[in-house]
């Protein structure tokens, strides 16, 4: 798992023990210091104070602030709403590419262009007309200045939300959608830790064969590339391809080698525009 992965788990089992009960200490312990600035912001907020006010209703809001990047991350918080049967809603601001260099510019620590261009093709956008779980959201532009109208949509979206409280799963459709991410997931780690031992093999291969600077460099950059779209490409079609039906077996193991085959196809067609010939030349 990945730095920015385990805190996005610990920070989740920190939510979990606080709606399990607000006023227990939690369970949940992490080095990063996740918990301790999870107890300073109830604390702050005097939160437990507003939820023990019995004079009136306490209506609490948990705004979770992170990319999100992925639709499987923001389904595990709706399924943590829906455990408890409490209210789901969220807001995806965009912001295209340009802006974003732009703004990066400014910040204290900016990051890569490459890490931003990385990160806008990986986004995926809330898809009310394909999941059903994702209907509590709003999609603000944020390059424009927030109005009032920008408001009345927040409240109508908090306020539709919290008079509209999940209930727990009748049956397991959104479950076994669940499997398949998961599924698909593992599929995408196994097949891209593939491609990335033969892109390793291939330009040992190429160094062995006295190929130039360039041509390496080149190479290089190419087979990065490559991979980058074979992999988005193929998350896509592992997911239309699943059994949607429960109890049906998915060989994972033929999935990754068959995408693994797929791939040095592509890096077959990539060696003979470089003129370095086929895979059987450079073995």
């Amino acid at each position: 798992q990945t730095r920015w992965k385990q805190h996005r788990q610990v920070v989740l089992s920190c939510l979990e023990s606080f709606l399990q009960d607000p006023g227990a200490p939690s369970p949940c312990h992490s080095d990063g210091g996740v918990q301790e600035h999870f107890n300073q912001a109830v604390e702050q907020q005097e939160v437990l104070v507003t939820l023990q006010n019995t004079s009136q209703p306490a209506r609490l809001v948990l705004l979770l602030d992170d990319n999100f990047y992925y639709q499987s991350m923001r389904y595990e918080v709706y399924q943590l709403a829906r455990k408890y049967s409490i209210s789901f809603c969220q807001v995806y601001l965009h912001c295209p590419v340009e802006v974003c260099f732009y703004r990066n510019q400014d910040r204290g620590l900016p990051v890569s262009d490459e890490i931003i261009m990385e990160m806008s093709k990986r986004i995926e956008p809330p898809n009310t007309a394909k999941n059903h779980w994702e209907k509590s959201s709003l999609t603000l532009n944020s390059t424009e200045d927030i109005t009032d109208i920008t408001i009345q949509k927040l409240l109508q979206l908090f306020t539709s939300a919290l008079e509209n409280p999940l209930s727990p799963v009748e049956d397991d459709s959104e479950q076994r959608e669940a499997d398949r991410e998961q599924c698909a997931s593992s599929v995408m780690h196994q097949a891209d830790r593939a491609c990335r031992r033969l892109v390793t093999q291939t330009m040992q291969m190429a160094r062995v064969n006295n190929m130039s600077h360039e041509v390496l460099s080149a190479l290089a950059s190419d087979l990065s590339k490559q991979k980058g779209c074979f992999l988005r490409e193929l998350r896509r079609h592992v997911l239309q391809e699943l059994p949607s039906h429960k109890g049906e077996l998915v060989d994972v193991e033929w999935l990754v080698s068959r995408a693994v085959g797929m791939f040095e196809q592509e890096r077959d067609v990539i060696l003979q525009r470089h003129g370095i010939g086929t895979r059987a030349q450079i073995s």
